[in-house]
This record gives structure tokens, C-alpha cells and sequence, in this order.
């Protein structure tokens, strides 16, 4: 006899605007428990030392997690001329000082060049393995590791804010695999300074951003009121660019029997128009999200299968 698991079931998002100083798996272990949810899981880890986005996975969502690491991100952070650490954040040891304080111009003519498809070393203080070990570890234990340059995508940069001198804030929407300490790093040493990250804050994460975040604070409130459900998006959030098709009640049985359906000429010709080169369908009935598809020769294919009620 299988074992049951322990928790209610729970399924969908939370878009938790993480705080300061907390890890992205210890929020997840509060959303956990905070819903009493059998199943929780995060998009994107957002390290302690910034605030913002962070999607987390509760029941079925889970299984729309890898589209969300997939997903475009917005970022607004602010560089601290005059001082290099080796986390490149205001947490690590000083490594170096200039009196170097580069111009706003100087800094918006340099940014261009970031944007676009570039090769990237991530920093030594990041959660890559190397030979089985975090480089974070290895890193700390003063253990030198060098890094390949990975090919990621910044969309676009640009400075939004330059309170003083020894300060500037830039916002940039990137693909996967950015990171924002690597961009500082190399930035510094385009323009021949020295910095690090002082202030990082995510802003969106594919659909999810500050306007529909909570915070953990709303959250608790809710769970005390006995309402913490309404904190909850729906599990097709994560979905949202992927085209939808209604099915009947007996094609919604086939696919969750993971059995593929036959579509009409009209539906796949309507379907092809909005695929943009992707074969990914997201099928629902009476507003119910029954499976993720793939059409193939005139099918929906199911891919996942969601146990929705």
C-alpha cells in the first residue's frame, strides 16, 4: 500500500516578493509550511543578499517549473564605485580600492556593449559545480577555480538612477544564466574602476512580477484569517505564453490517461498561427488546465498531466 503524503493538496503559485537575507529554499520551506502544502518548489534561485521575485511552486505548478527557468528577468541593482570584493557584493572581503568613479556618461556609453549575446564568466562565489563541489565552496576555502565563459543573453541594460558619485543604478531584462555581479565585474573593468553589488532586487520573472508579488508578512496575515488560498495564482500562470485549446470532457480523459487526441483542420490551422515555431499547447476544459501538449501530424501528444480539480 503506498504511503500517503503528509500535507494538504495545494496546487499553484505563490510570486513571493522574497526579503532581504533569506535564502530562496528557506522561503520556500516557509510557503511550505505555511499552506501545509505535500509538495513545494522554487524558479530561480535569488540569493540572500537581494530581494524580489521569487516564484514558488506548490502541488501540480511544480510541474511548470522548468519553463519558468526559461523565462526573461528584470533586474535593478546598484553598483559601489571604489571598492572590489571577491563575492563582488557587499558581503565579501575587500580585494582592491580606486579612487577611479566613473561618469554617468562614461557608464551609459559602456553598457551597449554588455547587451545583446556575450560570453560571461560567472563569479567564483556561485553555485556551479566544479568537479562535483559548489565553486562557492571551493571559492571559500580559498581554493582557486577558473571558471568558463558561458554564452548568455542580455536584452537590455540601461542606468536608472545616480544618486552620487560612488553610485549607479542600472536595470536590465535578461534570458537565462545572466549574472549581475559578473556584469558589474566586467563593467568596473571596461571603465577602469573598481565595484561590487551593493543593492539587487529582482523585478519580474516571466509573467510574475512586483505587481501581482505578496510578501510573506501578507501571507501569514491570510493564513491566520484561514484564507491563505487567496494568495494563490492559478498553476497556468507559468503558462501564460504557451497557446491554450478548450477540449471536450472526452478528450480531457484521453489526455489524462496520457492517450493523444485528434484535432479538427480548423483547430490545428488556428493553432499554428499562434505556435510561433513552438509545438507546445496547453489544453483546457471548462477553464481547467488538463495537460501540456505537443502537436504532432494533426495530434495533441500530452507531455504533462496535470491533476486538477
Amino acid at each position: 500500500m503506498a504511503r500517503r503524503k503528509k500535507g494538504d493538496i495545494v496546487n499553484g503559485w505563490i510570486c513571493l516578493d522574497k526579503p532581504y537575507e533569506m535564502g530562496s529554499t528557506e522561503a520556500v520551506t516557509k510557503i511550505r509550511r505555511l499552506f501545509n502544502a505535500q509538495k513545494a518548489g522554487h524558479a530561480g534561485t535569488l540569493d540572500p543578499l537581494a530581494s524580489g521575485i521569487l516564484p514558488i511552486a506548490l502541488g501540480e505548478a511544480t510541474k511548470t517549473v522548468p519553463f519558468m527557468m526559461e523565462a526573461q528577468k528584470v533586474y535593478r541593482f546598484t553598483i559601489h564605485w571604489g571598492i572590489s570584493t571577491d563575492s563582488i557584493d557587499r558581503e565579501g572581503e575587500i580585494i582592491a580600492r580606486s579612487d577611479v568613479r566613473p561618469s554617468l556618461e562614461a557608464v551609459k556609453a559602456a553598457l551597449p556593449a554588455f547587451v545583446g549575446e556575450i560570453d560571461q564568466v560567472p563569479p567564483a562565489f556561485s553555485a556551479i559545480r566544479v568537479n562535483g563541489e559548489r565553486a562557492y565552496d571551493l571559492a571559500r576555502e580559498g581554493i582557486e577555480v577558473e571558471l568558463q565563459a558561458r554564452r548568455v543573453t542580455i536584452h537590455e541594460a540601461a542606468v536608472t538612477d545616480a544618486p552620487d558619485a560612488d553610485h549607479v543604478e542600472i536595470t536590465m531584462r535578461t534570458g537565462k544564466g545572466v549574472y549581475v555581479r559578473s556584469l558589474a565585474r566586467d563593467l568596473a573593468a571596461v571603465l577602469g574602476a573598481e565595484g561590487h553589488v551593493s543593492a539587487l532586487r529582482r523585478e519580474r520573472v516571466g509573467p510574475f512580477s512586483v505587481e501581482n508579488a505578496v510578501t510573506l508578512d501578507f501571507l501569514e496575515d491570510l493564513a491566520h484569517k484561514g484564507a491563505a488560498s487567496e494568495g494563490l495564482l492559478p498553476v497556468s500562470t507559468a503558462l501564460d505564453d504557451i497557446p491554450e485549446l478548450a477540449v471536450t470532457d472526452q478528450d480531457a480523459l484521453s489526455l489524462r490517461q496520457g492517450r493523444p487526441i485528434l484535432l479538427l483542420p480548423r483547430q490545428i490551422e488556428t493553432l499554428k498561427t499562434r505556435l510561433a515555431g513552438s509545438r507546445l499547447v496547453s489544453a483546457f476544459e471548462g477553464g481547467t488546465l488538463v495537460a501540456l501538449c505537443n502537436l504532432r501530424a494533426g495530434r495533441l501528444e500530452p507531455d504533462r498531466v496535470f491533476n486538477l480539480s
